[in-house]
């Protein structure tokens, strides 16, 4: 009996273990890697020291933390088994290069971490498939180059977080041409950042600018960057007000020279009495023939909102665009002129309509088509104030020295007692070349000696006593100019 009841006791714990182990055994074959923690749709393996990713995911996955390990590599389609992913946290790992189809299948995918890595370069058909994807993060790696298109085909991309890298350029234009709506953060900050493309950075939309973050870069101070950054501050944006004191320069590229952009006393007292102090914001040149992409600027959420511009010639243009396919109007509300002409110059107006919050907004900016300038269209205006003032002087010395007498008929007479003046012409002058001569006085030849006369105001009454002749002597007479008073003697 004691035997029996001793067997049945091993036989039921053999039981237990079996049933353990094919739990065990069946928790496997659903997918959850050993080393790994599932709970319901969740599956994290941080800090589990992994060199590769567990080869069985569980299908039933929404969100994936591989975050804090020793990945160095991922290979093309590895996410090919969880169609149901939204989140893949990949942080603080080894990874230096992205397979092309990484992220092929990852349609769903709305929250991807890859910060602090070893990323060197973004290319353009890394994330060309991630249409759902809503935050991207890229920060703390060693990123130099992102392709011009790499977040272009993102359709509901709403945050980007590239800051903490080694950038010195970035294509601002190609956040421009975005086919969504929704960009609202874009951080390049504490990159290697040397110079900005001022121009190209205004024209970006509002809602991009707000959200542009270009702080702790070691940017060379100049005029058109204090201008950018002021404007910005003037408008509120969160870019500039949340990070003030960070928006630094370096003058003269020296390092040792930092400047605070927008603290008073920077510097830059002089710069607002330039031309860069006019924005493209709102005033857009454009050589002739080039394409032009202008934002309509305005406050609203690009959803539900429909655009309408009106151009200089009072012309209503809707989405796609003119007649002539000109002139387009994408979905973002952007203007774009296919080859600008002259008559495509003047003040466009951005008309943007939100049914649902039964608000709208408006957005101004002149353009002007120019051609381009040669060298030798340039003129000095100096040098032309000089040229004048010079050819002045010179007229000015030929009429008062080298004018001949233009009066010899009038001084060849005889000198007449002058008859006193009519009332109301009390000052008079009397200008000639030659003085008066009598027949007998030394036979000069007129124009001999040069002389001036003037007649003094005369006064009623007192016409024979005032009138007074002042000769000027030539150079024949005496090296020096005499002046001398003889009333004239009535005949």
């Amino acid at each position: 009996m004691i035997s029996n009841c001793f067997l049945w006791e091993w036989m039921e714990k053999l039981l237990i273990l079996f049933i353990t182990a094919l739990l065990a055994r069946g928790s496997s074959c659903l997918g959850c890697p050993p080393s790994c923690i599932c709970a319901s749709d969740l599956l994290s393996c941080v800090k589990q020291g992994l060199h590769q990713v567990p080869p069985f995911l569980p299908p039933t996955s929404v969100s994936l933390d591989l975050s804090h390990n020793n990945l160095s590599h991922l290979h093309n389609h590895w996410l090919s088994g969880l169609p149901r992913l939204h989140i893949v946290r990949l942080s603080h790992n080894h990874i230096r290069r992205l397979p092309a189809k990484a992220f092929h299948n990852a349609t769903l995918l709305r929250h991807l971490d890859l910060s602090s890595n070893r990323l060197e370069r973004i290319k353009e058909e890394l994330f060309e498939n991630l249409w759902s994807l809503e935050e991207l993060l890229l920060y703390n790696n060693r990123i130099v180059h992102v392709d011009e298109g790499a977040f272009s085909r993102m359709g509901n991309i709403y945050k980007i977080y590239l800051s903490w890298n080694l950038l010195t350029v970035f294509s601002f234009s190609s956040m421009q041409n975005l086919t969504n709506p929704h960009l609202r953060t874009l951080d390049l900050s504490s990159n290697r950042f040397l110079e900005l493309p001022v121009e190209e950075v205004s024209s970006l939309p509002s809602f991009i600018k707000n959200g542009l973050y270009l702080h702790n870069n070691p940017l060379t101070c100049h005029c058109a960057l204090y201008a950018l950054f002021s404007h910005w501050d003037q408008r509120g944006f969160s870019s500039v007000v949340d990070f003030y004191k960070e928006h630094t320069c370096l003058y003269m590229g020296q390092h040792r020279a930092i400047v605070r952009i927008l603290q008073p006393l920077n510097g830059f007292d002089n710069c607002s009495l330039g031309p860069w102090y006019r924005l493209p914001d709102a005033d857009i040149r454009v050589l002739i023939g080039k394409r032009l992409m202008v934002a309509c600027n305005t406050s609203l959420p690009q959803e539900n909102t429909t655009y309408l511009w009106i151009s200089p010639t009072y012309e209503f243009i809707i989405s796609p665009g003119n007649n002539n396919q000109s002139i387009k109007i994408h979905r973002n509300g952007s203007l774009e002129i296919l080859k600008a002409q002259t008559w495509n110059s003047g003040i466009y107006l951005c008309i943007a309509v939100n049914r649902k919050l039964n608000y709208n907004s408006t957005h101004e900016v002149n353009i002007t088509v120019h051609y381009p300038k040669h060298e030798a269209e340039s003129f000095n205006t100096g040098l032309t104030t000089l040229l004048g003032c010079v050819v002045s002087l010179v007229l000015v010395f030929v009429y008062l020295y080298m004018t001949p007498c233009r009066c010899l008929a009038c001084c060849s007479k005889p000198a007449q007692t002058p008859s006193p003046p009519h009332e109301g012409s009390a000052q008079s002058s009397i200008l000639c070349g030659t003085p008066p001569t009598s027949e007998g006085h030394n036979n000069r030849k007129a124009g001999a000696s040069r002389h001036v006369v003037f007649l003094e105001p005369i006064k009623e009454g007192r016409a024979d006593k005032n009138l007074k002749i002042l000769h000027l002597k030539s150079d024949s007479d005496s090296a020096s100019s005499v002046f001398s008073d003889s009333p004239i003697v009535p005949t």
